[in-house]
């Protein structure tokens, strides 16, 4: 039993072009599509969500999904939306790559269902590397003209006079490489559905013509819109690059931290897109950030959401207690469970100062914490008044001038935490 596919991305926002006919096909009863996954690194980042979101919700609608991993085009570069080529992978880091991506996807889709939709993955460079150049260029290439080539927006794109480089013969065969995977998969798993971001639409329609060609049948497309930030800055990114799904990469604090943060024009689009919410749940948390837009209801519930689908719950909840040391209430007993990583990340931009490991042992007063031995404050003089009047914290607690800060304070055996009323923080680094 299948559902409407193209209406649930219609209304969340997902579909920016489809060919005609793919809604009454995909009406018609099971079919399969696939996406591709570009391996260049072990890990997937939120830049490949949309594409593994449409693949689950190709999955719950009643479809076979199955997501490509592209060993043998990762060897060459797609020149859509690049100026410039990138780097060759070899067989080894392509193996890695592609365990540790389907361990990501199988957070996302079922590849062991009982059902006849279960999830497949399946690697180009498995059909494509025993296929030899002449080969190649007697069955594919043969069949698709220069000019058809020619014609394609990526391809105009990097050979119009802005362009700084040249398109190399390699990235312009690209598209006949994509498309002869859509042929394969036609051909070998009966796939009539290829998508992708609407960059993909030249090399996807390049598909539907080879499988008209010499499939003598028909493909369709379907693409989704680029997502994009209200502000103009690229989605998926942050001053430290891009926001991985791979704990290891991105802490799940930072994820956490990155949904949290989104401007409400697009925590509206977002949680669309990034969620399973039914539509009515959305129109309602919608119409609450509306009444009360400060409360940031949309943003928390995206960034619970999409936490606990891409990581855990456990993380989810470790990510709230990290954001809430610096924002809301919590004690030394929250602050001594977080580990160095995010430690660091929640006070990143906070001054330090070093203080040996045998003061610590010895028991370091406060005069010496504030001042002398750290000048977190100007002056002994200045540490005896904050204290008189109690506004000093050690590690999210008040103390008054006679408290000792021992190795019972450590947080992770090496920090401190000093606070001077609400938001002045100082992190004591033991050496």
């Amino acid at each position: 039993m299948t559902t409407n596919f193209v209406e649930e991305l219609t209304w969340r926002g997902m579909l920016h072009d489809a060919m005609p006919g793919t809604e009454e096909h995909l009406l018609s009863g099971m079919q399969s599509a696939y996406v591709g996954i570009d391996p260049t690194a072990d890990s997937l980042h939120i830049g490949h969500l949309v594409g593994v979101m449409m693949l689950r919700h190709f999955q719950l609608a009643g479809h076979k999904p199955y997501a490509l991993i592209g060993g043998a085009t990762g060897m060459i570069g797609d020149p859509s939306g690049k100026s410039t080529e990138r780097n060759l992978l070899d067989e080894a880091t392509l193996a890695h790559n592609q365990a540790a991506i389907k361990a990501q996807l199988s957070r996302f889709l079922d590849f062991n269902s009982a059902m006849d939709n279960s999830a497949v993955l399946v690697n180009n460079y498995d059909w494509m590397k025993d296929f030899s150049f002449l080969e190649f260029i007697r069955d594919v290439g043969k069949h698709i003209t220069v000019n058809y080539m020619m014609a394609k927006d990526s391809v105009k794109k990097r050979l119009s006079a802005e362009a700084k480089e040249g398109m190399s013969f390699t990235e312009f065969t690209y598209q006949l490489v994509q498309g002869y995977d859509f042929l394969h998969l036609y051909r070998e798993h009966n796939c009539t559905l290829q998508m992708g971001g609407s960059d993909q639409w030249g090399n996807i329609t390049t598909g539907t013509e080879l499988i008209r060609r010499i499939g003598g049948g028909k493909g369709f497309a379907l693409t989704c819109p680029l997502i994009t930030k209200a502000d103009g800055t690229k989605f998926g990114k942050s001053e430290g690059g891009n926001i991985w799904l791979d704990s290891e990469r991105t802490s799940p604090y930072k994820f956490y931290q990155y949904w949290l943060n989104t401007s409400d024009e697009d925590a509206e689009k977002y949680i669309k897109i990034f969620t399973f919410l039914p539509k009515e749940e959305i129109e309602n948390l919608v119409k609450m950030h509306q009444e009360a837009p400060h409360l940031r209801v949309l943003q928390k519930r995206l960034a619970d959401e999409v936490t606990v689908m891409v990581h855990s719950q456990e993380d989810l909840d470790n990510a709230v207690k990290a954001s809430d040391i610096l924002f809301g209430k919590s004690t030394s007993t929250d602050l001594k469970k977080l580990n160095e990583k995010t430690f660091l990340e929640v006070f990143e931009g906070v001054p330090q100062a070093e203080v040996s490991k045998e003061d610590i042992d010895n028991g370091l007063d406060m005069i010496g914490a504030l001042a002398a031995k750290t000048g977190f404050l100007g002056s002994n003089g200045e540490a005896r008044r904050e204290l008189k009047q109690n506004s000093i914290s050690v590690n999210k607690e008040k103390v008054k001038e006679d408290y000792i800060i021992s190795t019972e304070d450590l947080i992770n055996n090496k920090f401190v935490l000093l606070q001077r009323g609400k938001k002045n923080y100082f992190v004591l680094v033991i050496k």
